[in-house]
């Protein structure tokens, strides 16, 4: 049987408001879109519920408004089986919140307005330092303030806590405050920012994952979108090909990566497999509408590499 890990999930959460339509308008343009649906998101929690679908136990060390989507989020969290003890309200400020357009062939234009998640600090993470120092593994992303992101790298270091960052949306950092990483995820636009490299091919791939394993985090994951992704480590690369699904809406794919790939991490998998586990999770997300999965990761990610698992 599979191990129930305890996974702690430090970042965003916000209300997605999706608008699909045929074509995204030009400025100063209105057009009538064709459907809209609003549901819970940000990428803290949609990796959060991920990792919850996957079979973890998870945590979730978040902040949200006093408005009217605080409340329905910490409750949408304890609906999941979420623990949401560390998800708190702040006054006067409003919950984070994604307005996203979609065009007919699954492109996605997402603006996302941090509100609350600007306010998850430092003594947040010491506050929730018990919880924290049970997991197995704390994942992080980029909707919550840069110094909070490092700090909470060097809180997991420091108490021999696995650590997994997905650096989206992607914005320039200070490597050498990432560098107690065990793995960054980011996929080529992500990438590009954080080193000003271009990567626009697989050899484009390798060469900026060089440089950030020079700069000192253990593991680099690039992912390549129908290209699959790319592994680094100073053991070396290797090119794991994507899993084959026509893509409807891409939000949230990034998200279900990197909760396939931690999966197979707390299950002791190899790279390979952890890998294709995240493209797995991913290719379920992209094949319907909206940034949270329809199915039971954890069954689906075993069943998709069952033959070499």
């Amino acid at each position: 049987m599979p191990n129930t890990p305890r996974i702690a999930v430090v970042g965003s959460a916000n209300v997605d408001l999706t608008t699909f339509a045929d074509q995204f308008p030009k400025p100063g343009e209105t057009i009538f879109g064709q459907k809209f649906d609003m549901g819970f998101g940000g990428k803290g929690a949609n990796q959060a519920v991920a990792a919850r679908l996957c079979g973890s136990e998870v945590f979730m060390v978040a902040r949200v408004g006093d408005d009217l989507f605080g409340p329905g989020t910490i409750k949408n969290f304890e609906k999941l089986g979420i623990d949401a003890t560390h998800v708190r309200q702040v006054k006067g400020v409003s919950s984070g919140v994604a307005p996203i357009f979609v065009d007919p062939s699954g492109q996605n234009r997402i603006i996302v307005v941090k509100g609350a998640n600007d306010a998850l600090k430092a003594a947040d993470v010491d506050a929730a330092a018990d919880v924290l120092k049970s997991a197995d593994c704390i994942v992080l992303q980029f909707e919550i303030p840069l110094e909070t992101v490092y700090y909470t790298i060097h809180f997991a270091r420091k108490n021999g806590i696995r650590c997994i960052l997905n650096p989206a949306p992607g914005q320039p950092i200070d490597i050498k405050a990432v560098a107690d990483l065990d793995y960054l995820v980011p996929n080529e636009s992500e990438a590009e920012t954080i080193t000003a490299m271009p990567v626009r091919n697989l050899e484009d791939a390798k060469k900026c994952a060089e440089k950030l394993l020079a700069g000192g985090i253990r593991r680099v994951i690039i992912t390549l979108g129908a290209n699959g992704s790319l592994l680094a480590g100073r053991e070396g690369m290797e090119h794991v090909r994507a899993f084959s699904m026509k893509s409807v809406d891409s939000t949230g794919a990034g998200d279900l990566y990197s909760a396939g790939f931690l999966y197979g991490l707390t299950q002791g998998w190899d790279l390979v497999h952890c890998a294709q586990a995240g493209a797995a999770a991913a290719a379920e997300v992209i094949s319907h509408f909206g940034a949270r999965p329809e199915r039971d990761l954890g069954e689906l990610v075993r069943t998709a590499i069952s033959e070499g698992v």
